[in-house]
Formats: C-alpha cells, sequence, structure tokens
C-alpha cells in the first residue's frame, strides 16, 4: 500500500490493486457525467446536470479544502467515485453532533461489465482503508437517501451503525457513523 494526497495503491488479494487518485475535472468529466447522469445513479443528485455541469461541480470540490473527489481504479480500470468531506463544513454538520476526526464518504459505484459477486464490497474496503489511512480520521460519517436501500444494506454488512433519520436540503437521509477499530491500523489491512 502506498498513499500520499495525490494517489493511493493498494493490493487486494483475490481482488487486485486499486487506486485512487484525485478527479481531474477537465479529464474526468466526460466518464463523471456518464456515471452521475444514469438512472443508476438518481441518489446521486446529477441526474439532469450537463457535462459541463459536472465539470463545473468537480472544478469547485477541487478548489475547497475541506471537500474533495476521488477516482477509483481497479486494475487500471474506473470502478467508483469517492468524496470525503469534513462535516462540520458541510449541511449534515448541522443534523449531528460533529465529533473531532470526523469524515464523511459519498460513494458511487460505476456501472460493471460484469456482474461479480463480492466486487462492491472489496472495493469498499480498500475505500474505506484509503479513507482511514489518515490517522487523524476516527469516524467515518455517511448520509446516504433513506431509499437508497442497497446502500443501506452495505453499509450495516460493512460494520456501519445507523444513527437518526435526517433532513439535508437535497434529501432526507439515514446517518451512519463507522468507528476506527482501536489497535487495528485499517490503512495497511
Amino acid at each position: 500500500m502506498s498513499t500520499d494526497r495525490q494517489h493511493y495503491r493498494r493490493d487486494v488479494p483475490g481482488f487486485g490493486v486499486v487506486t485512487i487518485r484525485p478527479v481531474r475535472p477537465d479529464d474526468d468529466a466526460d466518464l463523471l457525467h456518464g456515471w452521475v447522469a444514469a438512472d443508476r445513479a438518481r441518489f446521486w443528485g446529477m441526474r439532469d446536470a450537463s457535462r459541463e455541469r459536472v465539470r463545473e461541480i468537480y472544478a469547485y470540490l477541487d478548489s475547497l479544502d475541506t471537500h474533495h473527489a476521488y477516482l477509483v481504479h481497479r486494475d487500471g480500470v474506473p470502478a467508483a467515485l469517492a468524496q470525503t468531506y469534513e462535516p462540520g463544513a458541510d449541511p449534515v454538520g448541522d443534523c449531528y453532533e460533529v465529533r473531532p476526526g470526523d469524515v464523511g464518504v459519498h460513494l458511487l459505484i460505476g456501472p460493471a461489465a460484469t456482474v461479480e459477486r463480492g466486487f462492491t464490497g472489496a472495493l469498499f474496503g480498500a475505500i474505506l482503508a484509503f479513507v482511514l489511512a489518515d490517522p487523524g480520521r476516527l469516524r467515518v460519517v455517511m448520509e446516504p437517501d433513506v431509499r437508497n436501500d442497497r446502500m443501506h444494506r452495505r453499509l450495516l454488512r460493512s460494520g456501519f451503525r445507523p444513527g437518526p433519520e435526517i433532513e439535508l436540503p437535497e434529501k432526507s437521509a439515514r446517518l451512519y457513523f463507522l468507528d476506527r477499530p482501536e489497535g487495528t491500523d485499517l490503512a495497511t489491512g
């Protein structure tokens, strides 16, 4: 495993090599637009956004110190879009008591060429390891749309604890929390 602000690489036995790099708005706009505008991404909230609007949104995120977007690859093939954010600098921070070390995460799995059992779990595990590679991050916070049953099941299978239902400007959501396990370095496996 290697990590820095620009690039992360993790060999996942039996799955492949997961690499994570910051989104490059100009270079990645076509790919991201194809993902976020698809029906399967309805909970992402950007289905009606034009390619240029998607590029603008990710250029804006790229300008922030509190929010970051990453393109996740498996064996060199784009597989997911992950975003991290500081909950205290986001509307979600008004909906619960933010703790030092909290990090918010949004996740959009890209369309798969073929269905592969265990794919999402393995990829999500590598993304969580990336997020928690920073030892100052003590708890992961996620807030999927209340209607996103697949994500709720995924979070529960991944060890997240459900929190309260909240109202955000663009959705009704359920909070989920995952504490960093004591004495475990999730960044190294």
